[in-house]
């Protein structure tokens, strides 16, 4: 680790989107409609990952960086122009991964977790809506994220019987047998069936931050009335 943040640039085909992606940060990248554009909003959520970093015990090293290195530009997905979110590996992603950096993603990827708990319990249970009255509560976003990870997690010999994700004990239960089923694919030098082991960390941590930030940014705590 340097004092400089390695970023990756997922570039759509139809040159729609491009996604900026912290590639030794899992779960912090954002899209935009240019390459500097994402690099931008990237930097501008550096505050906003800053609480992960800590939970995960690595505030200073993150608090060190001090500028941004674009090291790769790759092609990405129709999905990537679609929604603006990294669906493509980049040669880093591809890359052999040390145990050590593995057990480091990993705890960014927990740190990740705890702080969607924690969002989760502080925000109100009805969020703000779109314009046209659009969008999800805060249950419904909890539901489609831990949704979303059971169905990844199929991807490593994870299986997780509906609703068991619901309560603590299911959900700490899950979450200890997603971060260890990935340190066995790693030790047998298998992937979650076609996604690199660092995309599937980066690609857990991405969304399951994304939707804590949402929730941040809905939230009607004091705002009722």
């Amino acid at each position: 680790m340097t004092d400089r943040l390695r970023v990756t640039q997922e570039i759509g085909p139809k040159g729609k989107r491009v996604v900026a992606v912290a590639i030794d940060w899992p779960g912090l990248a954002r899209g935009a409609k240019t390459g500097d554009e994402a690099v931008n909003r990237l930097r501008a959520y550096l505050p906003r990952y800053a609480p992960v970093a800590r939970l995960a015990g690595m505030e200073a090293a993150f608090d060190a960086l001090t500028d941004i290195d674009v090291v790769e530009q790759y092609p990405g997905t129709g999905s990537t122009d679609f929604w603006g979110i990294s669906f493509a590996f980049s040669s880093i992603d591809r890359q052999e991964l040390p145990s050590d950096e593995l057990e480091r993603q990993l705890r960014l990827m927990q740190a990740c977790w705890a702080f969607f708990d924690e969002v989760r319990g502080r925000v109100s249970a009805e969020l703000q809506k779109g314009p046209r009255g659009g969008g999800r509560d805060r249950d419904r976003i909890v539901r489609h994220v831990l949704a979303n990870e059971q169905d990844w997690a199929k991807g490593i010999g994870v299986l997780t019987p509906d609703g068991a994700m619901l309560s603590d004990e299911g959900l700490a239960t899950f979450r200890q047998a997603y971060c260890q089923a990935i340190r066995e694919h790693h030790s047998q030098g298998k992937m979650a069936k076609k996604w690199p082991l660092r995309y599937l960390i980066r690609h857990t941590a991405f969304h399951t931050l994304d939707h804590a930030w949402e929730m941040e940014d809905k939230d009607l705590t004091g705002k009722e009335g």
